[in-house]
């Protein structure tokens, strides 16, 4: 099995009130691919957390194999959703990408 984690931070220009709607736009967005992509076994996406957190959304995914992964990063349903979800929101991304 393969673990996807992704932290994202959102761009700072983002109200409060629009920080929510974006957080849910990203969690629905992603968690709907769920039975969509071949080989992904699992996906979650943290939009709450603690004040010593320095990231706002938390993605925690799993694959069968990384090849399941690779069709992910390209797959047009996920392509959609980071397109209008979150690359337009989001002013850092960091990801871990490892076997388990």
């Amino acid at each position: 099995m393969v673990k996807h984690i992704i932290l994202w931070q959102l761009k700072d220009e983002l109200t409060d009130e629009e920080k929510d709607k974006v957080k849910a736009g990203i969690k629905n967005g992603l968690e709907g691919l769920a039975g969509k992509i071949p080989g992904l076994i699992d996906i979650h996406v943290q939009t709450e957390s603690l004040a010593s957190s320095n990231a706002d959304v938390m993605l925690d995914s799993s694959f069968e194999d990384e090849e399941s992964l690779k069709g992910y990063a390209v797959h047009p349903e996920h392509v959609a959703v980071a397109d209008s979800a979150v690359r337009p929101y989001t002013k850092t991304r960091v990801c871990i990408d490892y076997e388990n």
